[in-house]
């Protein structure tokens, strides 16, 4: 399995929507709204590289809010 932090910038008040959403779907362990440079953590988890990478571009970039994306992909 592999398992990534991916950091999210939402546009201004859907950060608490976003990770309702992001919280019922599949292959998302956990997310958490956050202070910083970021609005959102969500933590992903899938069969391999591939699968984490489709699930950020084709589910995770499409939900409403969602302006940018950062991913670090867990090495340990």
């Amino acid at each position: 399995m592999v398992k990534a932090y991916v950091l999210i910038e939402t546009r201004a008040g859907s950060s608490t929507s976003l990770v309702g959403a992001l919280q019922d779907s599949a292959n998302i362990v956990s997310a958490s709204r956050v202070t910083g440079p970021y609005d959102v953590i969500a933590i992903v988890q899938a069969e391999d590289l591939n699968k984490v990478h489709e699930l950020i571009t084709e589910h995770i970039h499409r939900m409403q809010g969602v302006q940018r994306t950062t991913t670090s992909v867990a090495i340990g």
